[in-house]
């Protein structure tokens, strides 16, 4: 019961941070804005956010159709901790080198991505032509973007079909997780559409909300492969949480250290 509930709000509102969609989503603001109509920012964010969202839930709704199909195969859910755990440690390897096997936007994807930015910042471009070009946009990004984010989803759905939960009750945490996921992202747009600026992800930041996603995907896959029966009360849920927070704390303040130590001195 509550242990699901807070374990939706956490997993939902961190993988809602993921670098990946926010990057692309704060880029697509910046350039719509030179546009300067706030009723074409409003289009292009709504439809974009309701797209992207859409197929989200389309690919958690098939993650929790499988896993509750193969309800009674353990080897299935342990192949889905061990897959969002190798996630959650490529997410962490990308918080130290972008070498090697990647799951974020490829940067040779990037320019692309921009030239079809631009052109939905157009302002002689029609509004139906801008829907079009943004809901194939947010297609595109949703396909690019999927190994970015599956990890936590997966993971989530997991802890959702182990549990006999009613099928009012599934719908109403999907609806939950969704809503929290979108949050953050709703906030960029909210923000870009008031005061017609936009927040662009830094970098620094983008490599911070990786850290803590992959941390949390580690931290949740290795509680599934070795003591499930955490998850299955609110005060073991948070342990988790807690760990995965401090652990993050720990790399931040040690790469802090670090990066003082080696800064050139006057």
């Amino acid at each position: 019961g509550s242990s699901l509930v807070a374990a939706t709000l956490l997993i939902g509102f961190v993988d809602g941070v993921n670098p990946c969609s926010l990057w692309v989503l704060s880029m697509l603001l910046a350039l719509v804005l030179h546009s300067g109509s706030r009723a074409r920012i409003l289009l292009v964010g709504t439809v974009f956010l309701t797209v992207t969202s859409a197929l989200y839930g389309l690919y958690m709704l098939g993650a929790y159709s499988a896993l509750d199909y193969a309800d009674e195969a353990s080897w299935i859910r342990l192949a889905v901790a061990l897959v969002a755990g190798t996630f959650g440690v490529l997410h962490l390897k990308e918080y130290v080198t972008h070498r090697g096997l990647s799951l974020t936007i490829a940067d040779e994807r990037k320019p692309g991505l921009y030239r079809r930015m631009r052109g939905l910042a157009r302002p002689e471009r029609s509004l139906l032509a801008v829907v079009g070009g943004t809901v194939a946009l947010a297609v595109g990004v949703s396909l690019a973007e999927t190994p970015c984010t599956a990890g936590l989803p997966l993971l989530w759905t997991n802890m959702v079909s182990a549990r006999d939960v009613p099928a009012s009750g599934v719908a109403a945490l999907f609806v939950l997780y969704l809503l929290v996921f979108l949050l953050d992202e709703l906030i960029i747009f909210g923000i870009a559409v008031v005061t017609l600026r936009s927040a662009k992800l830094q970098e620094r930041h983008g490599k911070i909300l990786q850290l803590a996603s992959g941390m949390l995907m580690v931290a949740l896959a290795v509680t599934m492969l070795f003591a499930p029966h955490l998850l299955e009360s609110l005060s073991g849920t948070s342990i988790v949480f807690g760990i995965a927070a401090v652990l993050v704390a720990a790399v931040l303040a040690l790469d802090h250290i670090v990066s003082i130590h080696h800064a050139p001195t006057s």
